[in-house]
């Protein structure tokens, strides 16, 4: 739970002001549903300072690859950062071998849902095998299904508004050490190291691990079912809405 001193800084925290009127985020809605794995997380962690740290150092990583994705999809060529360099290699290669093309008017851009009252910032619209939609970027573990509660909500608030708009993607970026003997991989995020082995496979279980170089990953899935994920966006809305409920008031929302 967020605590704000006023109610200035509920606004900034919590949404976005478009044309005069203030409207609450997507990003800020959602965090309202628990996440079991994030739970995890700090449970496997030593402390909850320790584990503040790990996801402050990932979240500035996660940012460094945002911002050179963005910058390429704009047609820029940006400097790659060391740091993420297999991340974005693989990045370039998979949007050359799968022909994805995306407008730069929409990348990084600022939406809003006037019927349902919120407002956000997509990554990108993309037209990806014939089919136009929009395309989240993630630099997490895994594809969460979370993530279909966001995307839904972007594609609810875009659908009018770029024709032919019919499907969203989750595009995650990631890079790791594979273990040249077993096909375990060791993936180093925030300063923190974890060790990825397939569950019950009694061979990478035993290895002496013998890690390779650095390289990138990327994984696209596609999500085109999202009524019944945007249903459940509101269902959070509203749940949210309730939890802050003086606050909105005291923002004129409520």
């Amino acid at each position: 739970m967020n605590f704000y001193k006023t109610v200035d800084e509920f606004k900034e925290q919590s949404g976005y002001e478009i044309d005069g009127v203030w409207y609450p985020r997507v990003t800020k809605i959602v965090e309202i549903k628990a996440k079991p794995a994030l739970y995890r997380f700090y449970g496997r962690m030593g402390s909850f300072a320790a584990a503040e740290q790990v996801k402050k150092n990932s979240a500035t990583e996660g940012t460094l690859i945002h911002e050179t994705v963005e910058k390429i999809l704009t047609g820029e060529k940006p400097g790659i950062p060391p740091s993420v360099e297999p991340s974005i290699r693989a990045f370039l290669e998979f949007l050359v071998e799968n022909n994805i093309h995306v407008d730069p008017a929409y990348v990084e851009h600022r939406l809003v849902n006037f019927e349902h009252r919120y407002a956000g910032t997509l990554d990108a619209i993309a037209m990806i095998g014939g089919k136009l939609g929009i395309l989240d970027i993630k630099t997490s573990q895994e594809i969460y299904r979370d993530y279909n509660l966001q995307t839904s909500a972007y594609l609810a608030a875009m659908k009018d508004v770029v024709n032919g708009l019919e499907t969203r993607w989750i595009l995650r970026i990631d890079q790791s050490r594979p273990c040249i003997h077993c096909g375990a991989f060791l993936r180093s995020k925030g300063g923190r190291d974890q060790v990825k082995t397939v569950w019950g496979n009694p061979f990478m279980q035993a290895c002496q691990h013998e890690w390779g170089p650095i390289e990138g990953k990327i994984e696209l899935k596609e999500f085109p079912y999202w009524h019944e994920d945007f249903a459940a966006f509101l269902g959070a809305k509203k749940l949210w809405e309730w939890e802050n409920e003086d606050w909105l008031k005291k923002a004129g929302y409520l």
